[in-house]
């Protein structure tokens, strides 16, 4: 008997109209200089803590409500506190992958990955279209934050793809 965990799904959306987007929901913790951070009080000028560079310093914050695919990942379906609590993502938020799922899905010892990619039917689910308010934390380069327990992209390229949307 095989668990199921990620990747038991097709990680295939309805398609539908939608904007690619990624972000950070309302309520969420972010790791900074300061300690667990709500998103909400993260400005301009605040250092975070991030997995490759160290503290980065937020060129900006940004704040927009979307109609966009949404998956939810269940509080540790991606390992022990990983996520800390059920979070909702934009299916397109970028989440780095590590240990044995990143090489059972992608060969790789870790490895960024679309939350629609990880969609396996029962701990990480699709939950179809909705709006959603979203926070996005600009860095000068592409930086992996920690939110939630979870490890996310925060990429300037993907802020301005929904941003042209």
């Amino acid at each position: 008997m095989k668990p199921k965990t990620v990747g038991r799904g097709s990680g295939h959306l309805p398609a539908q109209a939608h904007i690619s987007c990624a972000g950070i929901g309302p309520g969420s913790i972010i790791l900074t200089q300061c300690g667990e951070t709500p998103i909400e009080r993260i400005a301009a000028g605040d250092r975070v803590i991030t997995r490759h560079s160290g503290l980065a310093t937020v060129v900006r914050v940004e704040k927009r409500r979307v109609t966009t695919h949404a998956v939810r990942i269940l509080a540790g379906s991606l390992g022990d506190t990983r996520p800390d609590r059920d979070v909702v993502l934009p299916a397109d938020q970028q989440v780095l992958v590590r240990d044995w799922r990143a090489r059972a899905l992608f060969g790789k010892a870790q490895a960024l990955a679309s939350a629609r990619a990880l969609i396996d039917g029962e701990f990480i689910t699709a939950e179809g279209v909705r709006t959603l308010t979203l926070y996005a934390l600009c860095f000068e380069q592409l930086e992996v934050i920690y939110v939630d327990g979870l490890e996310l992209a925060a990429d300037p390229a993907a802020v301005a793809r929904s941003d042209a949307a």
